[in-house]
């Protein structure tokens, strides 16, 4: 598999997504006022053992995503011929891999994101698993995942839930409150650290960062441990070698302000048929609203 973004099957599998929605049931996880304050303070906040059931499905999940990538959509390889380790990453499964599927309809995942956003529903984005294996020595490289997508907004939340332990030196950084401060970076290739082509002269480059100043969040993690954070939030992780396997499932929401943006350059993952202009809301019939539970 060539490394890079590179589609490798349709990812809308599902005809009768509505009905699937509509038929099954999303518990509701209450959470504290000042966990919600934090997400908005700082673009980050970690939920510790909040998805502690989900950890084996999603690790049977993401084995059949590593096993045969080419199957499903949108596998990556960031680690060239002379780089030792393995640093995989595929977007988009969750209609094609079983076990996905049922973390996004069943899990309080969608309740947790509307709240994070103060938003009054929460629409499924999509999916992003990882895996870096044991002697990976990869960087990702400071980013921040909004000018990937082809959304616009403010309300909008990623829920990284970590599959294997994380110690501080390996795990994800975040730049403390970088999603209040009204730009917008190029996005960066995680291969090569080099910047997206693109047309859009309103992106900046990112900046340096000092991956341990006093601004930086990172945590150590448990399996079930959630990561959440805003699409704005400036992250990334160190070159530190990883010592065990690193594996992660990612879902991706949307809140009442987020609509379709048509970016002028490469997007990840590249979803450029959506048949949407600038400013439309998202499509609920690919990408579901699923809280609250009675939206029409």
């Amino acid at each position: 598999m060539a490394v890079g973004n590179s589609p490798a099957t349709e990812w809308r599998a599902i005809q009768n997504l509505e009905e699937l929605v509509a038929s099954t049931v999303r518990p509701w996880t209450e959470l504290p006022t000042n966990t919600v304050e934090e997400f908005h303070r700082d673009g980050v906040v970690v939920l510790r053992q909040a998805f502690t059931e989900w950890v084996e499905p999603l690790r049977v999940g993401l084995q059949r995503n590593l096993e045969n990538p080419e199957r499903f959509a949108f596998p990556c390889e960031s680690i060239s011929e002379d780089e030792s380790g393995r640093f995989f990453d595929s977007y988009c499964n969750w209609q094609l891999i079983p076990e996905y599927l049922r973390f996004v309809l069943s899990s309080p995942a969608a309740a947790i994101a509307a709240q994070l956003m103060r938003s009054d529903t929460a629409q499924f984005f999509h999916d992003h698993a990882f895996s870096k294996e044991q002697g990976t020595s990869k960087a990702t490289p400071w980013h921040h995942d909004l000018p990937y997508s082809c959304v616009e907004g403010k309300q909008t939340a990623s829920i990284y839930v970590a599959l294997d332990s994380i110690p501080v030196e390996t795990g994800v950084r975040f730049l403390k409150g970088s999603h209040r401060g009204g730009m917008t970076y190029r996005p960066r290739n995680f291969a090569s650290g080099t910047e997206y082509d693109s047309a859009d002269n309103s992106l900046a480059s990112v900046p340096e960062i000092d991956d341990d100043g006093k601004n930086i969040f990172v945590e150590p993690l448990k399996p079930g441990d959630a990561l959440c954070f805003d699409f704005r939030t400036l992250h990334g992780t160190t070159s530190s070698p990883i010592e065990k396997r690193r594996r992660a499932f990612s879902t991706r929401w949307l809140g009442d302000d987020v609509r379709y943006l048509e970016r002028q350059g490469e997007t990840s993952p590249p979803l450029n048929d959506l048949g949407l202009r600038s400013g439309d809301a998202m499509r609920p019939d690919l990408f579901p609203v699923l809280w609250p539970l009675s939206h029409k």
